[in-house]
């Protein structure tokens, strides 16, 4: 960082510079460079978490539901109104983290991921999007991938072939961005048709009226830089009217702006104005245009109004959004996130204390909440619950570590990683919370939680010697995409008159950049500079004593539950996903959360939380998290719910008569789409619960194993078998008396990772029917059955079969040898998800069968009379159930 400093004599500067090196020595102290390589390789982890998953699930989809571990494609989901007009069907999340993978030294996937741009994205698809968010994420998004593909290239050893590509399709985009901006007032319309432009007979937009300040006043950098980079000056000429426009239009007393205004006429919809949503990033692209472009006007208006906010709308520690023509009058009692921004802003502008009063305030919000809610009360309460992972918070905690060095904002840094990764992490990615007071999440991923958030923790914990370039030569967009700044210097068709006396040339951090020669340094000079902030504070103290009070005054307003744990509750809370029924630790974490897990007489389990029987208050919040999460997990299950599957006994005596109702599993082999389903040979494994590497794994080879529900998860179950040679499983209910006929039916779930390694057919049979199979094992030893989607009438399962089940049926046979032939279907995995299951189902006609003695040598008259009397009992029970299969069969067609 380059900060500027107005020039003194050599012993005025010494005593505060030799008091800033003991003073950095001692706080270097308190997180040591390895702490700070643990953070930096723990947010690389949690971006390769993220973009995994997005590549994995969601991929060209514009954006991943990490809940769902699928890709959010527009028009395929149900609406969200305005928020997804910032989907296109452009792979918007792919393109919004391009220079993401460069800055976090990821090159082979970058140049892979430009690879993929180039070879699926579209730009002329018929769709409206946002022309803002358009701008800001794909046109931005595209400008920092070149800028990052054009200074690897120039580095001679990746992007060799690179020519432009990335470039030509961000002009393409810009030109199909313009039609917006034909208004007779310079303001873009807020959307656009990207095929059709704006107003056409196809375009399907075109009439709106309205829109926010940032919206217009949000174009300049990336335009600009289009511009720059192309030599075609329409693009920053459009962006420097519609700024031009609302500068014209803002409140000439108050000197603000406000929050809503008609592109036609220019009148203000809404005036209240304040630094959050809706104006937010108007006021950020003034300075950070000076900055890029080294014209002094922006700074000149950005002073003006930075001057106008601190007079009205900064009540350090807040920023409450006011009246512009009343600006002593209140608008509003509540803030909200976007805010957060604002303290990053004002180090720029090198005014440092209201930085830290601010940025302390919104930290403590975060503490309170794990997350800053979408809006809060002026006594810190929440009054919007949500809270989409946005990053502004993380930005502004990165621009004061840069600018003071103050070890507290790496421990800032590290609250915000943990609580991404105790609360927002999911199997398939990270989760937007749907409340910050309960935890329950929100199925959806933005593109900025990967092209801004990890952008700036990486920054905030990595070494000068870990970034594959000088950050210091590039800005951050509003998005935080890159954009060099000897784009300054490049040649331009001026649309102002020079005012200043000197041109000006680029500094990254500073908002300062002028070139005047030492003879012109006078005081008059250092309004356009930003003091050398390490010389602010030459007592440690200083910082602190600013942050203390408003510590306290977040306590006092909002007081915060204890956040000791109790004893066993050290570590992280318990999540839904991983919890099991029958595990003692969890069973006590339940109770130490105040959750009471009760057994159900269908083998279910009912929770109940009582929040004043946990052991603390942090306890209670982890328990009613526990109980959100069980609930979205439940609903996710019930949304995706599939068809009863069937086991059908295949062997003698049953030739495909009995069939049992079977429960699916959401990972492994898909029964639906196998035309003969797997048929083998079953047997116990060993152990029985399977949840252990097999000791019979000879045996259990080419044959389907039979294991007892519990102990661990069903995936587990089915890798083990697997492992052992196993071609099929079948789950057992351990709940004694549990039965299809009166339980709902059953869906295994997998283990919160990516089960495609399944490859596998498991079921699920309650106790009833499991028992059932059971017992015909015990009787006739090999049991051969058929895995299938539905039970298939007997004379498909015997065609081209030996077996004449018509014949001899009073005579005795063996069964086929395990080796006999198998009909293995191999089919694709199914996507992993959760529980849900039904009943038994004999099939067709099942008239009673004659027991077939396998070694009648060895059995005694009471012996035949008592196993006779076993098979009729079954069959009767088998007959019973006829009926409701087949009215079951109908149900499901």
């Amino acid at each position: 960082m380059m900060l500027w400093f107005r020039p003194a004599t050599m012993s005025t500067l010494l005593l505060p510079l030799l008091l800033l090196l003991s003073i950095v020595f001692m706080l270097g102290q308190c997180m040591s460079r390895e702490e700070k390589v643990k953070l930096r390789n723990q947010v690389v982890e949690m971006f390769d978490h993220a973009y995994s998953n997005y590549m994995d699930h969601a991929y060209p989809a514009d954006e991943l539901m990490p809940l769902t571990c699928r890709g959010r494609v527009r028009g395929l989901e149900p609406s969200r109104g305005d928020v997804d007009d910032a989907l296109g069907k452009f792979s918007l999340t792919l393109i919004d983290t391009l220079d993401t993978l460069v800055l976090l030294n990821k090159t082979t996937e970058f140049e892979a991921a430009v690879r993929r741009v180039l070879r699926d994205v579209r730009l002329d698809n018929d769709i409206v999007v946002s022309v803002f968010e358009t701008n800001i994420r794909v046109l931005g998004g595209l400008l920092g991938g070149h800028s990052m593909a054009v200074m690897l290239k120039d580095g001679g050893h990746h992007m060799q072939w690179y020519q432009d590509e990335l470039l030509h399709m961000a002009k393409d985009l810009g030109l199909r961005l313009l039609p917006a901006f034909n208004t007779s007032s310079g303001l873009p319309f807020p959307r656009v048709n990207l095929k059709y432009g704006v107003r056409g007979p196809l375009s399907r937009t075109g009439t709106e009226t309205d829109t926010c300040t940032a919206c217009a006043g949000t174009i300049i950098l990336e335009f600009a830089a289009l511009s720059r980079f192309t030599g075609d000056p329409v693009f920053e000429v459009h962006a420097r009217r519609a700024l031009d426009f609302l500068w014209e239009k803002r409140q000439r007393n108050s000197n603000l702006v406000g929050t809503t205004i008609n592109i036609h006429s220019g009148e203000w919809v809404r005036r209240d104005s304040g630094v959050g949503a809706g104006i937010d990033s108007y006021y950020e692209y003034l300075l950070k245009a000076y900055i890029l472009l080294g014209d002094d006007l922006f700074l000149q208006r950005f002073n003006i109004h930075y001057a106008s906010i601190m007079k009205y709308i900064s009540q350090p520690p807040l920023l409450l959004d006011v009246h512009i023509h009343k600006p002593l009058l209140p608008a509003r009692t509540w803030m909200d996130s976007l805010l957060a921004f604002f303290p990053g802003l004002q180090v720029l502008k090198g005014d440092i204390r209201p930085a830290i009063e601010t940025h302390e305030m919104l930290y403590q919000v975060t503490k309170k909440h794990n997350f800053l809610p979408e809006a809060f009360t002026t006594d810190f309460r929440v009054h919007w619950a949500q809270h989409p992972l946005r990053p502004e918070f993380a930005e502004s905690t990165y621009f004061l570590f840069k600018a003071t060095r103050d070890p507290y904002y790496l421990e800032v840094g590290r609250t915000v990683l943990d609580n991404l990764n105790r609360f927002a992490r999911v199997p398939c990615g990270f989760a937007a919370m749907k409340d910050v007071r309960t935890g329950s999440h929100e199925d959806r991923m933005d593109s900025f939680f990967l092209a801004e958030m990890f952008k700036y923790l990486f920054l905030l914990f990595a070494e000068e010697e870990d970034l594959p370039f000088n950050v210091e030569d590039y800005i951050f967009t509003t998005e935080a995409h890159l954009l060099p700044l000897s784009l300054s210097t490049a040649p331009r068709t001026p649309t102002h008159p020079a005012n200043a006396t000197a041109p000006s040339l680029p500094h990254l951090s500073t908002s300062v950049r002028s070139l005047w020669s030492q003879e012109e340094l006078d005081d008059s000079n250092f309004d356009w500079t930003c003091p050398n902030t390490r010389l602010l504070f030459p007592d440690p103290a200083f910082p602190r004593n600013l942050r203390d009070p408003i510590r306290s005054a977040v306590d006092k307003s909002c007081p915060r539950p204890t956040i000791q744990r109790e004893p066993g509750m050290g570590g992280p809370p318990l999540r839904a996903q991983d919890f099991m029924a029958n595990n003692p630790e969890h069973l006590e974490l339940l109770r130490r959360m105040g959750v009471t897990l009760i057994h159900l007489k269908d083998g279910r389990v009912q929770l109940v939380q009582h929040a004043a029987q946990a052991v603390s208050a942090v306890a209670a919040e982890d328990g009613m998290r526990f109980m959100q999460e069980m609930m979205e997990l439940s609903s996710q299950q019930q949304k995706e719910q599939l068809p009863p599957r069937a086991v059908q006994i295949v062997s003698h005596p049953f030739f495909g008569r009995v069939v049992l109702t079977a429960g699916p599993a959401q990972f492994g082999t898909d029964l639906s789409k196998s035309i003969t389903g797997v048929r083998g040979f079953v047997t116990v494994a060993e152990p029985y619960s399977g949840c252990a590497e097999l000791g019979n794994a000879a045996f259990v080879q080419g044959r389907i194993a039979l294991m007892q529900r519990g102990q661990c998860m069903f995936a587990e179950k089915a890798r083990h078998i697997m492992k052992a040679g196993a071609i099929g499983g079948i789950v057992i209910d351990d709940n004694e008396g549990s039965s299809s006929d009166t339980a709902p039916l059953f869906q295994m779930a997998g283990d919160g990772r990516n089960t495609d390694d399944v490859t596998l057919p498991l079921l699920f049979l309650f106790y009833k029917e499991g028992n059932i199979l059971l017992e015909a094992l015990k009787e006739y030893r090999e049991v051969e059955v058929l895995l299938s989607d539905k039970a298939r009438d007997r004379a498909s399962i015997f065609k081209g079969s030996d077996t004449q089940e018509e014949e001899d049926c009073s005579t005795d046979q063996t069964s086929p040898a395990p080796d006999a032939a198998l009909d293995q279907s191999h089919v694709s995995p199914m996507d992993e998800s959760a529980p849900n299951n039904k009943a038994v189902t004999p099939e067709e006609d099942a008239g009673p069968a004659i027991k077939q003695n396998r070694e009648p040598e060895m059995e005694s008259a009471e012996d035949k009379d008592s196993s006779s009397k076993s098979v009729e009992s079954m069959m009767a029970d088998w007959q019973e159930d006829l009926e409701a299969f087949q009215q079951m069969e109908k149900d499901e067609l």
